[in-house]
């Protein structure tokens, strides 16, 4: 009998916290030219010279303090929610999930689906907000895995879900949660998203406006001011602000003693939460003078998180499953 596939797509991950894994990891994700937006004869030979060369030893000890006896925390927490969502919606559908860089890849997910049975398939990059290096690149790897299929699937696509009720239930309930965990009352709550160039903003990309969006209705859910900032700069090209590590810093000579980080960019943690916000950017706001500081963990596999996938995947699977 035919089957139904459900494929979760998140960004990537090295296979393991070592200089060679990170240095494979990186050269396939800095050549894709939905990531960086250089003409590959000029980027290419910057790429496989300085930033080959030194940013993968820089990378895998990042990697090693946040990785996990299961692995990559990316790929442990996408595993984990795929998992988690199967026999959600009936015996004939089936879950699986890839990662656009690295291992398991969309082409094999989508192969092994197939092979199963699978003539309808939905495709779930889970990012809540829509973003060229990400959304996009997701799809066009999908579509490259497709056009060598001789017998198609049907495709639908998870759309951009920033502003879906279902998702800022999700956000609130999982952060108020976790404050009411807290042996503090922040002082600020900063909403973290991952930057993007500040060029992509103009060249029509709709990232930086769904992402305040989000804050916005994220803060009237909570009933409480949530700060936005942008984390992750690469480069020297102006990227969109203001910046999270120099927010933090900047944030106790001001009197903000305590502050809450989420990232609601992101839906399962990885390197850029764990480490980026909960290692380095603990140390930078304590460093500054703070006095107490919290991250706190994405989406995962929480059951607010499973409620909300259930919710939107069943919306993509209307008129394929009874």
């Amino acid at each position: 009998m035919p089957r139904i596939g459900v494929l979760l797509i998140n960004l990537g991950t090295p296979d393991a916290p070592d200089a060679g894994a990170v240095r494979r990891y990186l050269a396939e994700f800095l050549s894709d030219p939905r990531v960086v937006e250089i003409p590959q004869w000029l980027w290419q030979p910057i790429l496989r010279g300085p930033i080959l060369l030194t940013r993968p030893r820089k990378s895998a000890h990042a990697y090693a303090q946040v990785w996990t006896k299961e692995g990559s925390p990316l790929a442990v927490n996408t595993r984990d929610v795929a998992i988690a969502l199967q026999g959600r919606f009936g015996s004939e559908v089936m879950i699986d999930w890839a990662m656009r860089y690295g291992n398991p890849s969309i082409a094999s997910r989508l192969a092994a689906l197939d092979e199963a049975g699978c003539d309808r398939i939905v495709v779930a990059p889970l990012y809540p907000q829509y973003c060229g290096a990400t959304t996009a690149t997701a799809v066009d790897c999908v579509s490259a895995a497709l056009a060598k299929m001789r017998a198609q699937p049907a495709i639908r696509t998870l759309p951009p879900y920033f502003d879906d009720p279902a998702y800022i239930e999700a956000l609130k309930m999982s952060v108020q949660r976790q404050l009411d965990a807290l042996d503090f009352e922040p002082d600020l709550l900063i909403a973290s998203f991952h930057g993007m160039p500040e060029r992509t903003k103009t060249l029509g990309d709709p990232y930086h406006e769904q992402s305040l969006e989000t804050a916005r209705l994220l803060t009237q859910a909570l009933g409480r001011d949530v700060r936005v900032t942008f984390q992750s700069r690469f480069g020297r090209a102006k990227w969109l602000g203001p910046a999270t590590d120099e927010t933090l810093k900047s944030l106790p000579p001001k009197g903000v003693r305590t502050v809450a980080v989420l990232t609601p960019g992101f839906s399962a943690d990885c390197l850029e939460t764990l480490e980026e916000i909960g290692i380095r950017g603990r140390d930078d706001f304590l460093a500054a003078g703070g006095q107490k500081f919290a991250h706190l963990p994405c989406l995962n596999a929480s059951p607010e998180a499973i409620k909300l996938y259930k919710n939107l995947i069943g919306r993509e699977l209307a008129g394929w499953v009874s």
